[in-house]
């Protein structure tokens, strides 16, 4: 667990670097590619370019494009803007996964595959322990959850759906799980690495509730309707 000054140290370096591609975006001419809301863009990394914390290609790394999940599932990327740098061509912001929550950086347009859309939205409210997914403004989806208990919280934030996974001889996640960009502070019951998950439970009795060690537990039931509606790439809302 972070010590109250690291903690800090992590927030204000976070918010630089937010406030770094926040200027530099202004300064480039920057374009809106997704509205986190009704509107959404991802794509898959072409290999493992460094982000940077501007449009520019001498702009400092803030980060890295993977490949793959830590599940080996390919990794996709919510990309929120495009700018024009000269020299330099077209750059993307994207969202990095990782410890802290809310990275993004700049990579070169090429170190993207093709722009997919998704037009959804999914909102986890941790006080009415309650799931909905939205789909053009309009809930299509709704359930009660079970998020992480005090110590072993499910972070806030804003992710995005990473990855859809049908389990194998594991009755604690239920028969299916949706992976998250997001990662608990703590520790979290997902293999890899505290990646915080939506699955299902072999105790729906604790739904809805706070049982878990920062993912989001649904009745095997819900979280199999959810499955089927929910698209890669869709963004995540945990308020």
């Amino acid at each position: 667990m972070h010590t109250r000054p690291r903690r800090r140290a992590l927030a204000a370096a976070l918010a630089a670097c937010l406030f770094a591609c926040a200027v530099a975006a202004a300064q480039a001419g920057a374009e809106t590619l997704s509205n986190l809301t009704t509107l959404s863009r991802w794509a898959y990394a072409n290999g493992e370019a460094p982000a940077r914390s501007a449009p520019r290609s001498h702009a400092r790394i803030v980060g890295r494009l993977a490949l793959l999940t830590s599940d080996e599932q390919a990794e996709p990327y919510v990309a929120l803007e495009s700018a024009t740098s000269r020299p330099g061509g077209t750059w993307v912001r994207v969202e990095l996964p990782g410890r802290p929550n809310g990275r993004s950086g700049w990579v070169p347009r090429g170190a993207l595959g093709p722009l997919h859309i998704v037009r959804d939205r999914l909102v986890v409210d941790r006080r009415r322990l309650r799931v909905t997914l939205y789909r053009e403004g309009s809930a299509v989806f709704s359930a009660p959850v079970g998020v992480g208990k005090p110590g072993t919280i499910t972070p806030a934030g804003s992710f995005y759906v990473t990855e859809k996974l049908r389990t194998v001889h594991s009755p604690a996640y239920g028969p299916y799980a949706i992976g998250t960009s997001a990662f608990a502070p703590t520790l979290s019951e997902w293999p890899g690495g505290g990646v915080v998950g939506i699955h299902g439970t072999d105790e729906p009795q604790l739904v809805p509730g706070r049982p878990s060690h920062g993912c989001v537990r649904m009745r095997d039931p819900d979280i199999m309707r959810l499955w089927h509606l929910v698209q890669v790439g869709t963004p995540i809302l945990i308020t």
